[in-house]
């Protein structure tokens, strides 16, 4: 891997401690405010609207200018929306009779456009710059790189509006200025801000990769026409379609368990919200390990062997009912975390392998994206629903390790069809994967 490889993985890595620190800022910030309980998955399902509305015109967008201004426009539009929550809780600021909790959840939705425009653009990029062959090892980096950010960004989330250092923080105030900002969640989202500006600074040294770009199509009719096409040839191709379900439940799940486990360590263990950010970030370190040991142990063309672990990681999850401990929770969000990021990052390879070839990199990331962003809607759509109706987080979290083991086991049947009904054809296009990587 050379310069520009890594100067991408500041980009990332920037960007996404900046996303997971943010979420926890603004969770805070919602219970500040005492807005209801059903809200807090719903700052999800708001940051992730703009991926599934939009999600016909980033892909487009992504193709049609060099993918590091793409990312340096849309850490700008970040950073607009996370000021946005701070100016929200102004004294006296007339919100139009707006409850702020709503503005929040608005705000939050400006940083999700921002996200929504930088995906096809920051997977893209891989599949332009490196070589087939590498793009195991790059997403294995990558995922790694990037849940290393979801690690320390939840944490640091939690580290921001912790009391102590908040109160720190809050104490630098500007000789003869005297702001607003007094809450632990205020201070946080500005030091957030910062963050963006960084991942913004590396986004102007990331290399041009070379690949023609196209313009972009002036009708907005015939880029959704385009993009339902795209979807429709990546779920018709019988590999795609494994690894695209597979990353969308994936990525639906992982939400969720978010909400979960913040939810579950405060009714089981009695942990408050800036230590319980600590499980979290322990999931996304065994979901970085999972990725780095599926970047070296499974190939392009052995990836759906993986599937099983999927299942398996559904049944850990009802574990969770049983433990009242903190140090058998750390290793069960280990657990969990390894399976889950050694089942996606093959299935994440082998469906840009696919959707680069079928379609080309930004079109492919934007229907991955809209698929596994109508997921997320959907599951933290259903949990807010649940919190709503005051549904027990033990009949929550049974409910969801079936769903995941379920949907797996549906899936890898899905598969061993294909395998009956074409195996000479999936052979041929498994054997296409090992022949790119030994060319390369």
């Amino acid at each position: 891997m050379n310069r520009g490889f890594y100067i991408i993985m500041a980009a990332q890595f920037f960007s996404a401690l900046a996303d997971n620190a943010l979420l926890i800022a603004a969770i805070a910030m919602l219970r500040d405010i005492h807005s209801p309980g059903q809200y807090e998955p719903l700052l999800k399902l708001f940051f992730t609207v703009s991926y599934v509305a939009l999600a016909a015109f980033v892909g487009a967008l992504a193709d049609s200018m060099a993918k590091g201004r793409v990312m340096l426009i849309s850490n700008t539009i970040k950073i607009a929306g996370c000021l946005m929550m701070v100016v929200a809780t102004v004294p006296n600021l007339d919100l139009l009779g707006i409850p702020i909790y709503y503005y929040v959840l608005f705000s939050y939705a400006i940083v999700g456009l921002g996200a929504a425009a930088y995906s096809p653009a920051k997977y893209g990029i891989l599949t332009e710059y490196l070589p087939h062959d590498k793009l195991v090892i790059a997403n294995g980096w990558i995922e790694g790189l990037t849940v290393t950010a979801i690690i320390l960004g939840t944490v640091l989330g939690g580290v921001l509006i912790n009391p102590t250092v908040s109160a720190a923080l809050l104490g630098f105030d500007l000789p003869g200025i005297d702001t607003w900002i007094d809450t632990p969640a205020e201070v946080a989202m500005l030091v957030i801000s910062l963050l963006y500006l960084v991942a913004a600074l590396f986004n102007l040294y990331i290399p041009d990769t070379g690949v023609d770009h196209k313009p972009l199509h002036r009708n907005p009719m015939y880029l959704i026409y385009e993009f339902g096409h795209c979807v429709r040839l990546l779920w018709r191709d019988k590999l795609g379609q494994i690894s695209l379900a597979v990353t969308t439940l994936f990525w639906g799940a992982g939400a969720t368990l978010q909400f979960i486990v913040l939810k579950w360590a405060d009714k089981a263990l009695g942990l408050p919200l800036d230590k319980a950010t600590v499980l979290q970030g322990v999931v996304a370190l065994g979901i970085a390990g999972g990725a780095v040991l599926a970047a070296r142990i499974v190939s392009l063309d052995k990836s759906v062997r993986v599937l099983p672990v999927g299942i398996t990681m559904g049944i850990v999850v009802m574990g969770m009912i049983f433990v009242t401990g903190l140090p058998m929770a750390l290793v069960m969000m280990v657990a969990v975390g390894a399976m889950a990021g050694f089942f996606v990052v093959p299935m994440n390879a082998l469906l840009q392998h696919r959707g680069h070839i079928l379609m080309g990199a930004g079109h492919s990331i934007a229907v991955q994206n809209f698929n596994e962003n109508t997921s997320i809607l959907v599951m933290l759509g259903l949990y807010a629903l649940l919190v709503y109706l005051d549904v027990s987080i033990y009949v929550v979290i049974v409910l969801f390790g079936i769903f995941v083991s379920l949907t797996m086991l549906l899936v890898g049947v899905w598969h061993r069809r294909n395998m009956r009904e074409h195996g000479e054809e999936l052979q041929q296009l498994l054997a296409a994967a090992k022949n790119v990587n030994a060319h390369h």
